[in-house]
């Protein structure tokens, strides 16, 4: 076969055919494989100047040196035995494009595990889903400088654009940082659609208001600081009729949500980086208890009828959206705050503001958001934490008596919002100088003889504390 194509995809799922389709549409030529024969006659009819290939064998023939091949393949063993297939037919030079969600370890162990072959490896995190793989996705690259910079003008082609016409594709950072920057990306992703779905409960079940009045709530909120593509779509699911039955599709749609365990990954990873990661966490949790279904059916109580008190008017609406606002920031301080932790564990040239970058168009979570997080790290690059920004601080401070009133009457009510919460909590443990672990390190210490530390001298210390003081 006459090298002709100058990227393989592997992998003609939806995502793979909608990016081979995307770099068609910039005068890429792609050949694509995939072992099921379907998907590689629908690449060949849907993109243009498609190399359809039979075979792995026929694959590394048809790409023009140094090759270049994107895997679209699900995360976990199978990433790995395509990898175990394809490097023997590549050469030093030649670059492997991971393009799943795979676990940034993962992505670690691979590129190190290549390193000696010359083959270089690519994590890619790929943010937007299938509108945004055929459209323009946000592109995370966790790579070395030379091999993003041999990619880039194809990834740069096919990325999302910003208002100003920026491509939402960056280096991130070496081998795993893509994929940890996407895990990242999810883990606010989850915390976010947790605290919309909670500002829609609280309105509807413990304000009483119609969804009409609902859908006007979140429109206002999407023209303001809380505009974002989730606030977005959200208007649009809550003016939907099923057809079927002419309902509202929300009552017509399971209370018990899904997941494919890239919440848990971030959550997790900010625990292993010992960052306070607290309101993702609760979002993957949330989802899990939601799908308790019938047992939540079973131990269901009857609830106060809404609407509660002090939920009527528009005040309590803008403390609603207050509460959105103000955990919206707790998030993605909290996303950023175990980016920034694991530049420093692992090493990486990760740049913060990079990131912010890429999210502002393209990816799930963009949001108005973002432009202040931008402004920010490009201001304080080092920033530890969003909320030392004093303009974010200020967003965020101006939020808190109506996120208080949200979260108050919710509680008051027994209207579940763990996310609100948690991020509320988390806003007040930041910004509290002196915190209950002094407690705690005196119970360690108490049962445990783990030591403690004082305020008024450096070193580790130790009390018998069943002997008289």
């Amino acid at each position: 076969m006459t090298a002709v194509a100058d990227i393989a995809v592997v992998g003609l799922g939806v995502m793979g055919r909608n990016l081979a389709a995307n770099l068609a549409d910039h005068g890429v030529t792609v050949a694509g494989f995939d072992r099921d024969a379907g998907r590689v006659a629908a690449f060949a009819d849907a993109v243009p100047r498609a190399v359809p290939c039979a075979t792995l064998d026929a694959l590394a023939p048809a790409l023009k040196g140094p090759r270049a091949a994107l895997m679209m393949v699900p995360a976990g063993p199978a990433v790995d035995e395509l990898i175990a297939a394809l490097a023997p037919r590549l050469a030093p030079g030649d670059i492997l494009i991971d393009g799943g969600n795979s676990h940034f370890q993962d992505t670690r162990r691979r590129a190190a595990a290549l390193q000696g072959t010359g083959i270089d490896y690519v994590g890619l995190g790929v943010s937007g889903g299938e509108e945004g793989a055929r459209h323009g996705p946000s592109l995370m690259a966790g790579a070395t400088a030379a091999a993003s910079a041999r990619i880039a003008p194809m990834l740069t082609a096919i990325a999302a654009r910003t208002e100003a016409g920026e491509a939402c594709f960056a280096r991130v950072g070496p081998d795993g940082a893509g994929h940890f920057v996407k895990t990242l990306h999810n883990g606010i992703e989850y915390a976010d659609m947790q605290l919309i779905a909670e500002a829609y409960h609280l309105l509807r079940h413990g304000a009483g208001l119609p969804l009409p009045r609902i859908a006007e709530a979140f429109a206002a909120w999407n023209a303001g600081e809380l505009g974002s593509y989730l606030t977005e779509i959200t208007v649009a699911i809550l003016g939907r009729q099923d057809g079927e039955t002419g309902q509202p599709m929300l009552d017509v749609i399971l209370d018990a949500a899904g997941q494919k365990g890239t919440g848990g990954w971030a959550s997790n990873t900010a625990l292993d980086l010992g960052m306070p990661a607290p309101t993702i966490a609760e979002a993957v949790h949330a989802r899990c208890l939601s799908a308790l279904k019938e047992e939540r059916v079973r131990a269901a109580m009857p609830r106060p009828a809404a609407p509660l008190p002090g939920t009527d008017g528009p005040d309590f609406v803008r403390a609603v959206g207050d509460a959105l606002l103000g955990g919206r920031i707790a998030v993605y301080a909290q996303g950023f705050a175990v980016m920034n932790a694991a530049r420093t564990a692992f090493g990486w040239d990760m740049d913060l503001a990079g990131v912010a970058s890429v999210w502002r168009a393209g990816c799930i979570i963009r949001a108005r958001l973002i432009g202040r997080i931008l402004t920010a790290l490009r201001r304080a690059p080092e920033l530890p934490n969003l909320l030392l920004d004093p303009d974010i601080a200020a967003l965020a401070d101006g939020a808190t008596s109506g996120w208080r009133r949200a979260v108050g009457t919710a509680v008051a009510g027994g209207v579940p919002v763990p996310a609100m919460a948690s991020a509320l909590a988390y806003w007040d443990g930041y910004r509290t100088e002196r915190l209950w672990a002094d407690m705690i390190q005196a119970q360690r210490d108490f049962f445990g003889a783990h030591g403690y530390r004082r305020t008024d001298r450096p070193g580790s210390f130790h009390t018998d504390w069943t002997a008289a003081s």
